[in-house]
């Protein structure tokens, strides 16, 4: 029974769950100016009272919603939705905020976070595909079966899948703190400003949510293929 679920996990959940990890990823990655507009982003900035008032009370204003691409924003609660056109490099359109709110602390990153995160998931992309070809290796005849059983094919596809998912992570962990930064600076200064500030609050998104789950599925092959290599290198 053991041996079973060991074969299905290895045949059947784990190429699942590294496709469930690349569509989390790319969607983090396009959201929101691609994708989820409002719904997914790595910092919102939101209307509220709670650093002015030292309470929470429902106000109407500006929301802005930040990503790896770009930016989204709407002038009101009941304002459509406007996104910036996409960017490796982009430049936070923030117009919709007051002029007394510090708009200088939203900065996006360099464009190397992008590119590397992008990088991270064509690797992912390639891992899945040869990892799935892997493990369905003996139905797709002795030949490729032979050709897919190799050492060697087994070591690039597991580096693959290593580069990927430590470039990714690692890509993420920088957002988290370039974003974790932006955002207590930016409650901060408001903060200061008194009763007089602006009813704005910036908040970590859910994007970030996402990419931990992403990224457990995603070790999950990763181990796999690892543990994989360490049997057959004790043989």
């Amino acid at each position: 029974m053991i041996t079973g679920i060991s074969k299905a996990t290895t045949l059947y959940l784990a190429p699942v769950v590294t496709l469930t990890a690349i569509v989390l990823s790319v969607l983090v990655f396009m959201a929101p100016v691609l994708v989820l507009q409002d719904k997914v982003a790595l910092l919102t900035v939101t209307p509220s009272t709670e650093l002015v008032q030292n309470a929470s009370h429902a106000v109407d204003g500006p929301t802005v919603f930040l990503g790896t691409l770009g930016a989204c924003f709407r002038k009101s609660n009941e304002a459509p939705v406007n996104c910036s056109a996409p960017s490796l490099n982009p430049v936070y359109d923030l117009s919709v905020l007051p002029s007394a709110a510090p708009k200088l602390l939203l900065a996006a990153p360099n464009e190397a976070t992008p590119v590397f995160l992008g990088i991270s998931i064509l690797f992912s992309f390639i891992f899945f595909i040869t990892f799935t070809l892997t493990s369905f290796r003996q139905k797709l005849g002795e030949k490729m079966a032979a050709s897919l059983d190799k050492p060697g094919f087994q070591r690039v596809s597991t580096l693959i899948g290593v580069l990927g998912f430590i470039l990714g992570i690692t890509s993420f962990l920088f957002l988290r703190l370039w974003f974790g930064k932006a955002q207590s600076d930016f409650n901060q200064s408001i903060a200061l400003q008194g009763s007089s500030g602006p009813q704005l609050i910036a908040n970590m998104g859910n994007a970030f949510t996402m990419v931990w789950v992403s990224y457990a599925f995603y070790g999950v092959p990763v181990v796999i293929s690892l543990a994989k290599l360490h049997v057959k290198a004790s043989k």
